[in-house]
């Protein structure tokens, strides 16, 4: 038997309305606009992510897994800026608007929020194939954003994390691999981003440039570069992986993926060479993988990569 459809204002008020809760929130969902509270001496950061089924999640993924793909690549994106997270509208297109998805839809994003600190303020839903997106707004500092340009030639180049987890989680599910503690973990990687907050706190007064790694680290240190008309230098020995892709695919493939794989969520940046002690100290762990140089383009041991390398949404319709 099939569960009825919930209406609009009845999907709003049993699975949403409570999430806006905060001092910051005046005026929260059910009204035409949410009535928010800037925080004083500080800019507003904004970020817009949205998931649209065949495109960036497999048909017939569960409800809680794009729940945390969602609010966690949107929220990478305040990382990347150094700003604090404060809150989120949601925009859901459904086929049908039942309780059996809605339920844990809405329990996971409820709980990834308030691990995040972000409070949902509005939103809208409509009938149509599945999609989701997510606007989140953060603030920070004024001047102390971290950027995409300010790069210096001998800046050393940074990421966070371990890069191609995600790459090699969709391709577990892509083959069906049996479930195991690799593949557990690869999935998790992919369906549950996390998004480097602290470090990119902290980062505030150390990064020269910072970007998130959602095209591959190549395709995103590319944008950071052309920011700066420079290039980089990286050494494929210091990419980080972890032991469950060299367990999964072998060390070629890993660097593959790391290099191209997109979707992990981690944070690259450049900092002064001079700041390099004071990397041990940051609050997520972070490896140093190349050098910032004068000459355009990235070498990889010294070899020029032809192209970015990374994921784009539209190669195929541009091609």
């Amino acid at each position: 038997m099939s569960t009825p459809s919930l209406g609009e204002f009845e999907l709003i008020r049993r699975y949403f309305a409570e999430a806006s809760t905060d001092a910051s929130v005046a005026l929260g969902i059910g009204d035409d606009c949410a009535l928010l509270i800037p925080a004083p001496d500080e800019v507003m950061a904004v970020s817009i992510d949205t998931l649209v089924e065949g495109t960036h999640f497999l048909p017939g993924t569960a409800p809680e897994h794009l729940a945390s793909r969602l609010l966690g690549a949107s929220v990478s994106d305040l990382a990347a800026m150094g700003a604090r997270p404060a809150w989120f509208t949601l925009a859901l297109t459904l086929p049908e608007a039942t309780e059996a998805w809605l339920e844990p839809f809405a329990t996971s994003l409820i709980a990834i929020a308030n691990a995040l600190n972000i409070r949902l303020v509005g939103g809208d839903t409509t009938r149509g194939p599945l999609s989701l997106s997510a606007q989140v707004h953060g603030f920070v500092p004024v001047d102390k954003a971290l950027r995409r340009q300010g790069a210096a030639v001998g800046d050393l180049v940074c990421v966070t994390g371990t890069l191609g987890d995600s790459r090699a989680g969709l391709e577990t599910l892509l083959k069906q691999e049996p479930q195991s503690a690799t593949v557990d973990y690869l999935q998790a990687r992919f369906n549950a981003p996390t998004p480097r907050l602290k470090t990119g706190l902290a980062l505030r007064g150390i990064a020269t440039a910072c970007v998130d790694i959602s095209d591959g680290v190549l395709a995103d240190l590319g944008h950071l570069l052309n920011n700066s008309a420079l290039g980089a230098d990286l050494n494929i020995d210091t990419l980080p992986l972890s032991p469950q892709l060299l367990a999964y695919a072998g060390l070629k493939q890993a660097q593959q993926w790391a290099l191209t794989g997109g979707e992990d969520f981690e944070l690259c940046f450049t900092c002064p060479a001079s700041m390099q002690d004071t990397l041990a100290s940051l609050p997520e762990p972070v490896a140093v993988i190349g050098q910032i140089s004068p000459v355009p383009g990235i070498r990889l041991d010294g070899q020029p990569v032809s192209g970015a390398g990374g994921y784009d949404h539209f190669a195929k319709e541009s091609s």
